[in-house]
């Protein structure tokens, strides 16, 4: 991954690495990794934010809609 330093400032490309990051979930996963996750954990877990991200969308959808 890389980002330009334009013009010494080092502040927005900092900014720009940082939102690269988040959106490749690089922050997400050094979380996760910090400490062991049984695999039920890790079922469980999977399992939740599926259930959240369908919600989320049903809830959106339905705002839509009206």
């Amino acid at each position: 991954m890389q980002v330009s330093v334009r013009d010494n400032n080092v502040d927005q490309a900092l900014r720009a690495l940082k939102k690269k990051l988040q959106r490749e979930g690089v922050f997400r996963e050094m979380r996760l990794k910090e400490h062991f996750e049984k695999p039920s954990e890790k079922k469980a877990r999977t399992k939740a934010e599926a259930i959240r991200r369908q919600r989320k969308l049903a809830r959106k959808k339905a705002e839509r809609e009206g």
